[in-house]
């Protein structure tokens, strides 16, 4: 296969599921950077993504973009999917670090990660757990070597701030309100419209995609 058969690839049958997909990446990598809390894996868009990344890299590597600058185009455009797919996980691999306890102790948090995640989550908490525990934690007295401890109706474990503002587009009609917790306060959600509101108030409007954070 050469130049012209990966461009009329392109250019054919898969420009608009192309083109969706890299639409949805940048859309779940904009999301995932200003969500508080790690949001559910995207298993079927990661999938195409990665299977074009590595079929592009076999089919052009042993091509010389000096001799054609098509290829140059390509090879841009795969850098640009490459830069997004590592910053998206980048931003999920930092919350996992940040909230490793409550995602780890959360099924319905933990159900949110892919398998390779869900692996890095058991490994780092184990590490840190050994870590403290070798460090200072095996001084203390039994009940105070916990690091999930509630003591005192007080949580250990950190957890996202779900009522952190966020500003969200509206992707699609939405015809039931949306009621603000504690006030009279209530909006409709009309594709298009532009909000700033707590990021708990719009939740569940997010994980079903009828928003997205910007």
């Amino acid at each position: 296969m050469d130049i012209d058969d990966i461009l009329a690839d392109i250019d054919g049958n898969a420009v608009s599921q192309e083109t969706r997909d890299l639409q949805d990446l940048t859309r779940a990598w904009v999301t995932e950077r200003v969500a508080p809390e790690i949001l559910p894996w995207p298993e079927a868009l990661m999938e195409r993504m990665m299977e074009k990344i590595e079929l592009v890299e076999t089919q052009t590597g042993n091509m010389d973009p000096k001799t054609n600058f098509r290829l140059i185009i390509i090879q841009t455009e795969l850098e640009r999917i490459k830069f997004l797919v590592r910053s998206f996980l980048r931003a999920r691999l930092a919350k996992i670090d940040r909230h490793a306890l409550y995602i780890l102790t959360n099924p319905s948090q933990r159900s949110r990660l892919s398998t390779s995640e869900q692996s890095y989550l058991t490994a780092h908490q184990s590490l840190l757990s050994n870590h403290y525990h070798v460090s200072f934690l095996s001084n203390f007295p039994t009940q105070l070597q916990r690091l999930d401890d509630t003591a005192g109706g007080i949580s250990m474990i950190e957890q996202p701030d779900l009522d952190t503002a966020v500003f969200v587009r509206v992707l699609r009609d939405v015809y039931e309100p949306v009621v603000i917790e504690g006030t009279d306060t209530e909006f409709q959600l009309r594709r298009g419209d532009v909000h700033v509101v707590r990021y708990s108030v719009i939740r569940e409007a997010v994980l079903a995609g009828d928003v997205e954070l910007i």
